[in-house]
């Protein structure tokens, strides 16, 4: 086994556990699946992460970091405030689609962390890395764009977190493809109805 630096090992093991967690579900993955399928020994994990919170932590935020780095790349300005929107919207969009497993493992993520005593705070996190997230998308938006927001700031986010949750859910639970472009389009028509351009 060849020795990683420690963020690296620990930027490992977190992708490993998110592939087991995404396979077997979060119950049934433990410490001993996770090594095995990051291929080091128990000892390693023990000694990258002092807690399963700590561990959960930081699945949830390397998760969140997946698509948010999709997104903040799509969000390169456009011709229009609305295509650059959407082009946000259909980055995570695709996302969601390649990816179904990861985005259903959130959930599951939310539900034990609140039935875990002791959990409790990882789901509060979770949601507020949600926030954070679309916090900063949007001071992309207006920074590259010179957007001026007709809500505040961090009321948008938590409303883009939201509707963005509901939306993949059901998404996650019904499967429908064929209707997501109008979906999109709408959500888009919104949420620039938002914003003001200069």
């Amino acid at each position: 086994m060849a020795r990683l630096p420690s963020a690296e090992r620990r930027r490992q093991l977190t992708e490993a556990a998110i592939r087991a967690m995404a396979r077997d579900g979060v119950p049934r993955t433990t410490t001993r699946s996770i090594a095995a399928e990051a291929g080091v020994s128990l000892s390693v994990v023990h000694y990258c992460f002092d807690s399963k919170q700590e561990l959960i932590e930081s699945v949830i935020t390397t998760i969140t970091g997946h698509y948010v780095t999709v997104v903040k790349e799509a969000l390169r300005p456009r011709a229009t405030l609305e295509e650059t929107v959407r082009a946000g919207f259909r980055a995570y969009w695709d996302h969601v689609r390649a990816h179904p497993d990861e985005h259903m493992l959130t959930y599951e993520l939310t539900q034990y962390a609140l039935r875990q005593p002791g959990f409790e705070h990882l789901a509060r996190r979770q949601y507020e890395l949600y926030a954070e997230a679309y916090g900063e998308l949007i001071g992309q938006l207006r920074q590259t764009m010179g957007l001026r927001l007709g809500v505040p700031a961090p009321v948008l986010a938590r409303y883009l977190a939201a509707m963005t949750d509901g939306l993949t859910l059901n998404y996650l639970v019904l499967g429908d493809d064929t209707t997501w472009t109008s979906i999109i389009d709408t959500v888009t028509a919104h949420v620039t109805g938002l914003v003001c351009e200069p």
